[in-house]
C-alpha cells in the first residue's frame, strides 16, 4: 500500500487592508516585489519541469523489465539448496561465459509450485546422473518471500539437489524481474542472454527439457 503524504499546511486567510490611523489608508506602492516574486516562480517552474520531463526519459531507457534477447539481471544470494557454494550469482554460476542456465523462480507460499517443481527437480536429477550434455546446464533456483526455515524445507520435500538463492523480499524476483509472483522460469543462453520466460505452472519435464536443448549450441 502506498503511503499518503500529508495534507498540505493551509496557509491562513489573508488580513483586509489596514489603514493608517484615522482612517487614511496608506499611499500605493507600486507592486514591484509582486512581479518578482512572480517572475522567480515561474522560472523555478519551468525549470521543474525541464527536470522532471528529463528524468522520465533518462528512466524510461535504462530501466525495463527484462525481455527475450535482452541481458539476464546479474543478481547474488545466499544459498539455500543442498548444492553449491554459500552464495549464489548470476551470471557467475550461469548464463554467461559459454555456460547456459535455467533460473527457476518459486516459494513455498505459491500453491502452484508444490505441482511444478517435484517433476522438474527429478528431471534435473536424472540429467546429472546421465552425465550428458544437458547434465552442463546449470539450474538455479530462486525462492522468493519465505523465511530461511520455511524455504529449506520446501527445497528438501521438493526433491530440489540444485543451488537456490534465498529472495525473502522479493528483491530479485519483483525487483530485477518484474515478475508479479511464482511461478516462473528464465532460460539463459551462454552469452548471458535471455532465450526464453516462461510464466506459470504450464512447464512438464519433457517442454522444461525442451527448452534447455534450445539452448545448447549445435554441434556440442
Amino acid at each position: 500500500m502506498t503511503d499518503v503524504p500529508p495534507p498540505e499546511t493551509a496557509l491562513p486567510p489573508a488580513r483586509g487592508t489596514e489603514t493608517a490611523p484615522g482612517g487614511t489608508p496608506p499611499p500605493v506602492r507600486p507592486p514591484r516585489k509582486r512581479f518578482i516574486l512572480i517572475g522567480l516562480g515561474i522560472g523555478l517552474l519551468i525549470i521543474l519541469l525541464v527536470g522532471l520531463l528529463t528524468s522520465i526519459g533518462t528512466s524510461s531507457t535504462t530501466t525495463s523489465a527484462p525481455r527475450q534477447g535482452g541481458p539476464v539481471p546479474s543478481f547474488a544470494g545466499a544459498n539455500l539448496g543442498p548444492t553449491g557454494s554459500s552464495q549464489v550469482s548470476v551470471p557467475g554460476d550461469g548464463g554467461g561465459n559459454g555456460t547456459p542456465a535455467v533460473l527457476l523462480f518459486f516459494g513455498a507460499w505459491c500453491a502452484s509450485c508444490h505441482q511444478e517443481l517435484p517433476p522438474l527437480a527429478a528431471a534435473v536429477r536424472q540429467q546429472d546422473r546421465a552425465h550428458g550434455a544437458l547434465a552442463r546446464i546449470r539450474v538455479i533456483g530462486v525462492d522468493s518471500f519465505d523465511k530461511t526455515s520455511t524455504a529449506k524445507s520446501f527445497i528438501q520435500s521438493t526433491g530440489v539437489t540444485f543451488p537456490v538463492a534465498s529472495d525473502p523480499g522479493a528483491g530479485i524476483t519483483s525487483g530485477l524481474f518484474y515478475f508479479d509472483g511464482d511461478p516462473y522460469a528464465v532460460f539463459v543462453n551462454g552469452d548471458g542472454t535471455i532465450a526464453r520466460i516462461v510464466r506459470g505452472a504450464v512447464l512438464t519435464p519433457s517442454s522444461f527439457t525442451a527448452d534447455e536443448r534450445a539452448l545448447i549450441p549445435s554441434g556440442t
